[in-house]
């Protein structure tokens, strides 16, 4: 199933106390389908882990660019 992409967030310019709620208030107004890329200045992976832990099997996540300067991921809702 290929998902919409509804949005882009550029974190990169936020301060970093607001990126992880910011990620998830996004991804929480997703519906079954949709997916949005995040576009970071590091690899975000533990977000990833974090992603796993309280959405396992609900979300996909595919990297479009890994660095050196910026990581590109689509983050999907897939129940």
């Amino acid at each position: 199933m290929a998902l919409e992409v509804t949005s882009t967030i550029d974190v990169r310019t936020m301060p970093p106390m607001h990126r992880h709620s910011t990620i998830f208030q996004t991804y929480n107004a997703l519906t079954a389908g949709q997916a949005f890329e995040l576009v970071n200045d590091h690899d975000p992976k533990p977000l990833y882990y974090q992603f796993a832990a309280e959405h396992q099997g609900q979300f996909s996540w595919e990297y479009l660019e890994q660095g050196p300067t910026t990581w590109r991921v689509r983050i999907g809702k897939t129940a």
